[in-house]
């Protein structure tokens, strides 16, 4: 672990327990992508790495199988949600922070709480404080990337956008 990562990571926040996401949309792609599964799992390494004792990891996986459009059907999501909101968790812990959710709303209702209880956000790429300018500004870049990532297929579907020739 470099030390780019730590610098982030406060008393306060080790003080409070690390949730690390596990998600797959549907059961199949866990089947047949089991390296993500693995890789996800792994990220309680990243939480040890950076102080947090194994104990205090606490892993939701209870969405795997569950599409991340809405938050409606996905009681992990809400339960971190919840504790994030509770000022229970110190860091967020997900494969990519994509992950999380596919909603936007979803999305910029968690970072804002993550930023109202100093929870810092983890990825494979990185570690995030969404009270940084410069963190707030590429998770919402990620965010916006991701979203038209998948609005653009939508669109082509529903008519509104034509494939341009090559």
């Amino acid at each position: 672990m470099t030390q780019s990562f730590h610098h982030k990571v406060t008393a306060s926040q080790l003080r409070r327990d690390a949730y690390l996401y596990v998600r797959q949309a549907t059961v199949q792609q866990g089947f047949e992508n089991s390296e993500s599964i693995r890789r996800q799992y792994a990220l309680r390494e990243r939480a040890v790495a950076l102080g947090w004792p194994i104990e205090r990891i606490n892993v939701i996986d209870s969405d795997l199988g569950k599409s991340g459009a809405s938050s409606a059907d996905r009681e992990g999501f809400q339960k971190l949600v919840r504790e994030v909101g509770r000022g229970r968790v110190g860091i967020v812990l997900a494969i990519d922070v994509s992950r999380l959710t596919r909603n936007s709303a979803d999305w910029h209702r968690l970072l804002e709480i993550c930023a109202l209880t100093d929870t810092l956000i983890l990825d494979e790429d990185g570690t995030y404080n969404p009270n940084d300018f410069n963190d707030r500004l590429v998770l919402a870049l990620r965010d916006t990337v991701f979203g038209t990532k998948l609005q653009v297929p939508r669109a082509r579907r529903r008519g509104d956008l034509r494939e341009v020739p090559s």
